[in-house]
């Protein structure tokens, strides 16, 4: 017997109305799977779903989603604790449009777009680029309050936006700070919202056992490529193409794709000393050397002197270097140029 799904939106009010009693409620439809959207408007569910599970005594009784906040994840952890595996839900990425969408005009069309649905499939750029910027303000406007934060839309607007031109750098809250008129505090607290509300990465530094001096401060990149160009007001191909940000915004969409299809056991971070070596991810297997990745939009790449250094210090027995064109080819005897589509050749050597 197909078990019965029930889904409860609890952004619609007759959803809502539904759980004004939710034990009765939960009770009326026993062997049902309930799938609440949105939950972190009812946090008071989480110690009713906790007696429901131990009475039952069964698992995938219910899935839970939602907006994130420390607040939340506070009250799951503790109230649903044994009981509860979270997953992350990003944006569409390659490998789920393989079979679907397949050439580089896709490629391009989900770097500028990015992958929230909406904006993604829209009928035009202009279509999506409206989207965006509506859900930019929802955001502001309603998640954040309904998150329990209380922080003027308009302040944190503005250091989105500011934010947006230091993506792929390495993370300074002096500049930022100055520019804004806070304290550095301040701003790595607005920065920490973007974080758990998943719209940006904090990709840390590879702590290498060498004796050089290393670079210690994360490097900050948006999750989502089109929410980045929307706040710096980049619409088409062709404006990214003319602003300065091209290398930057496509080193970060690069750098996610290719997290989407890292094994949970593998580490991901950058490596930097102050004397210039470099990568731009080192990706960690659970056995082996690291494996450095070095992410160029171009179609003639070769290998920088920060690269191989890097690569010495990291004592990597191969590594990749994602460039823009499609076609594999050694760079060196373990160095292999690699596009878009062989991502998954870095987790399988």
């Amino acid at each position: 017997m197909q078990k019965e799904i029930v889904y409860l939106d609890l952004e619609r009010p007759s959803d809502v109305n539904k759980l004004t009693e939710p034990e009765l409620y939960f009770n009326s439809k026993e062997n049902a799977l309930f799938v609440i959207d949105e939950v972190q408007r009812k946090p008071e569910l989480f110690p009713l779903i906790r007696v429901l599970a131990d009475e039952k005594g069964k698992n995938g009784q219910f899935i839970l989603s939602g907006s994130a906040s420390p607040h939340l994840i506070k009250m799951a952890s503790e109230s649903l604790a044994g009981r509860v595996k979270y997953f992350t839900l990003s944006p569409l990425n390659l490998l789920e449009l393989s079979g679907i969408y397949t050439n580089k005009d896709s490629a391009d069309r989900l770097w500028v777009r990015g992958g929230y649905p909406r904006s993604f499939l829209a009928e035009t750029d202009a279509d999506s680029m409206d989207w965006r910027m509506s859900f930019i303000r929802t955001y502001l406007e309603q998640d954040i309050p309904q998150l329990g934060l209380r922080i003027p839309a308009s302040r944190l607007g503005q250091f989105w936006t500011l934010l947006a031109h230091v993506h792929g750098q390495v993370w300074n809250a002096s500049p930022l700070s100055q520019a804004m008129g806070l304290s550095g505090k301040t701003v790595s607290h607005y920065l920490d919202i973007l974080e758990d509300t998943f719209l940006v990465r904090r990709l840390l530094p590879y702590q290498a056992n060498v004796k050089k001096r290393l670079v210690k401060s994360p490097k900050i990149y948006f999750v989502d490529s089109g929410l980045h160009l929307a706040l710096l007001n980049i619409q088409t191909l062709d404006q990214l193409f003319s602003n300065p940000i091209q290398g930057a915004s496509w080193e970060g969409f690069v750098i996610e794709q290719i997290l989407e299809q890292k094994p949970s056991d593998w580490g991901a971070y950058y490596y930097r000393t102050q004397a210039g070596a470099e990568v731009d991810l080192v990706l960690v297997p659970p056995q082996g050397a690291p494996v450095p990745v070095e992410v160029k939009r171009s179609l003639s790449p070769s290998i920088g002197r920060g690269f191989r250094e890097a690569f010495e210090d990291l004592k990597s027995t191969h590594g990749y270097f994602v460039y823009s064109g499609s076609e594999p080819f050694p760079l060196d005897k373990n160095i292999l140029a690699i596009g878009l589509g062989d991502l998954k050749t870095i987790f399988e050597n």
